[in-house]
């Protein structure tokens, strides 16, 4: 058996066909492991979701910021984007199934036995593993219930920009989630800084001095323009702009070989 995990498809699947043609995957015995984002800004946003639900089993993905948003869409109302290519997905005959199950997935998957631990942004400088699983167990319990609604219609935001444990309620949830699926640049005391902040003492989130959770093997997407590349041990970024034309990655855990194809 061979575990793969995969970068940012984005609506993307005939790259993601190729790809598995490329890797020999096996269903049979092979398990994909997926970094989020499986929808929007790319062409078959509806198929890749139904591609990736009926592997059951044989896979794990974690939510990206544009799975939120596609979920925001359908239960807070929210108008979209110019650049969305969601309305396939919410017009569809199978829309409840659909957006039901990826109301299910989770933020942070962790491999005991590989020792490998997947979310789509990467994790917070502050957190350990336990806390982060912690957390992210928290946001993935509202979600699966009654009220993932009204913390959806609140959802967006940029603040708090900081993680404090004694966050409470929505601004809680809401900086877990962005941690989760939004960061990329902090400051040196691991405070979240946006692209309209960005100032010259900013890291990549994994430089982030005493970051708590250096050793464990951490595979992360969203960040394209690192392009596969984080100089950085034991921190993997796949992301590499497959919706932008460039390539869709697939890294096996077992070697951490990478296998690539073009999407231009």
């Amino acid at each position: 058996m061979a575990i793969y995990a995969i970068g940012d498809l984005q609506g993307c699947l005939e790259p993601l066909q190729r790809l598995l043609e490329l890797i020999q995957f096996d269903p049979r015995h092979d398990h994909l492991w997926f970094t989020g984002d499986l929808v929007n800004r790319g062409p078959q946003s509806l198929e890749t979701l139904r591609f990736i639900k009926e592997l059951g089993d044989r896979h794990v993905c974690v939510l990206g910021n544009h799975d939120l948003h596609l979920l925001v869409r359908a239960h807070a109302g929210h108008a979209g984007h110019a650049d969305d290519t969601l309305d396939d997905i919410l017009t569809a005959p199978d829309r409840v199934e659909l957006l039901r199950w990826l109301l299910a997935r989770p933020l942070l998957h962790h491999d005991p036995v590989t020792g490998y631990v997947i979310a789509h942004a990467g994790l917070a400088p502050a957190w350990t593993l336990n806390q982060a699983k912690q957390l992210a167990a928290e946001v993935e319990a509202v979600l699966q219930s009654t009220g993932h609604g009204e913390f959806l219609r609140d959802l967006y935001g940029n603040e708090p920009a900081q993680w404090r444990d004694d966050l409470t309620e929505q601004a809680r949830l809401r900086c877990i989630v962005n941690y989760f699926t939004r960061m990329r640049f902090c400051y040196p005391d691991g405070r979240l800084a946006w692209v309209d902040d960005a100032e010259a003492d900013v890291v990549p989130w994994f430089r982030v001095p005493n970051r708590k959770n250096l050793g464990i093997k951490i595979i992360f997407g969203h960040w394209a323009a690192l392009a596969g590349q984080t100089n950085t041990e034991n921190v993997f970024a796949l992301d590499t702009g497959c919706v932008w034309g460039y390539a869709l990655t697939a890294m096996r855990l077992e070697d951490g070989r990478r296998f690539q194809v073009g999407c231009g």
